[in-house]
């Protein structure tokens, strides 16, 4: 394949002196969990990061287009976040939430005044999983009821309970579906029944909430929960209206309505802040990760005042939820959202990658079709536009090509078969040209 060049790059990264790539990889398999995956087919090893750019330990400079997968929203190792982080680890790394810490409480109160309605109390936490295994307890522990409704293909974390919300087939162990939880039919437009052709896709989709309430959980449930955009899935955007009716059905059954916001949160979807307002709607429940700290194991669920009260019942404590250094670099991460208009570069930048997407579609018929808000984008790939036969092993292809190129970007879907871009949000047109450079020769030899 031809050389494209990089955008420049003013880093310089530091000499490396450890382990190999290999041997790291050997370490890895006698030590490490064997279900541990890692992208490629030679795996890389990146061991350093600066901006938009990962670095491997030979130097050698890689476009992030997945953002750390959605964590690093603002990139990585950001000055202003790093210095915040760096001064409470000099002041005091740890106290638990049985202590007073300013901290937690600041940006308690700051996450609160980005959210509409009354969803004013958060519960902070370390991993989006956690984060959906609270929102679960929530809204059991409110409403009385343990039936929860969640989509097809969505994916909400990696225990237990949340596995059981899960059902994409890749990401799921024996964890059965019928312990409280059902799927709902998912409103894909590309896939589905419902095109977007149909202006009343989304009331469609949405009567599946309806059918399962009636005939599957004795018409009362716990909740319902969905991603504002299907990630792992494969970038699935939702008809319009669809979460509007999705809600109601839920809601007239006693149920709560839980918004994932852990890949679509903090301006990434360009318009809005959250996801959900996409779909001009107000949950419940709001769960968030990844791209709330920048990189650092943090989460929150945000709720009313009062479905909080259901959890006063009993004490909920948390080791390292609201750890100080957590939420000093949450903080921070806040400031420079605002600060570097992140959400409008989001717009702006996503915009503009999602039409250079559509030309490449017009010239590689491997695309089937492309999707997605600002900087959360997705191409489905596809063997026969006619059929939609889905193109796992040309996207296999394709996502290894652009590594060897320098661009690293994610795949996912039911199949396999969608790439995924998702660039941390300081990402600029001349990124995105180079990306569409990339996948575009890329495309060409799948």
């Amino acid at each position: 394949m031809k050389p494209i060049p990089l955008p420049p790059c003013g880093h310089v990264p530091q000499p490396y002196s450890g382990p190999s790539a290999d041997e790291v990889l050997a370490l890895r398999k006698e030590f490490l969990s064997p279900a541990i995956f890692h992208y490629y087919k030679k795996p890389i090893m990146i061991v350093e990061g600066r901006a938009q750019w990962l670095f491997d330990e030979k130097g050698r400079r890689y476009l992030d287009g997945i953002g750390g997968i959605v964590t690093v929203s603002c990139g990585h190792c950001h000055p202003h976040i790093v210095a915040a982080a760096n001064r409470q680890n000099e002041t005091l790394q740890h106290t638990t939430t049985i202590y007073l810490h300013p901290n937690i409480a600041l940006y308690a109160r700051e996450l609160a005044a980005r959210m509409p309605g009354d969803l004013k109390v958060v519960y902070l936490v370390n991993s989006g999983s956690e984060a959906n295994d609270l929102a679960l307890l929530m809204a059991r522990a409110y409403t009385g009821c343990y039936d929860m409704i969640a989509l097809r293909n969505g994916y909400h974390g990696g225990s237990q309970s949340t596995m059981g919300l899960t059902s994409h087939h890749t990401w799921k162990f024996n964890v059965p579906h019928g312990f409280g939880v059902q799927h709902s039919v998912l409103p894909d437009l590309y896939r589905g029944p419902h095109g977007a052709d149909d202006p009343e896709a989304g009331r469609k989709y949405a009567d599946d909430v309806k059918s399962l309430i009636q005939f599957g959980s004795s018409g009362k449930i716990a909740g319902y929960i969905a991603e504002s955009i299907q990630g792992v899935g494969g970038t699935v955007v939702y008809p319009e209206g669809y979460l509007r009716h999705a809600y109601a059905h839920a809601r007239a059954a006693g149920g709560l309505c839980i918004a994932d916001e852990v890949q679509t949160g903090f301006g990434r979807t360009g318009t809005h802040f959250w996801g959900f307002e996409t779909q001009g709607v107000v949950p419940d429940i709001v769960t968030m990760a990844k791209g709330i700290g920048n990189g650092c194991a943090l989460a929150a669920v945000v709720t009313t005042p009062k479905i909080a009260q259901a959890l006063a019942t009993r004490i909920h404590f948390n080791t390292f939820g609201g750890n100080p250094v957590a939420c000093a670099q949450a903080r921070a991460v806040l400031e420079v959202i605002d600060r570097e208009g992140l959400q409008a570069n989001s717009l702006k930048v996503g915009a503009y990658l999602k039409a250079g997407f559509a030309r490449l579609a017009a010239k590689h018929t491997l695309i089937g079709d492309v999707r997605g808000l600002g900087l959360m984008l997705g191409i489905e790939l596809v063997k026969d536009r006619g059929t939609k036969e889905p193109a796992k092993e040309e996207c296999a292809a394709v996502f290894e090509a652009c590594k060897e190129m320098g661009l690293l970007i994610g795949k996912g879907g039911l199949w396999g078969n969608t790439l995924r871009i998702k660039p941390p949000m300081i990402f600029s047109t001349s990124d995105a040209d180079f990306m569409l450079a990339v996948l575009d020769q890329a495309l060409a030899s799948a």
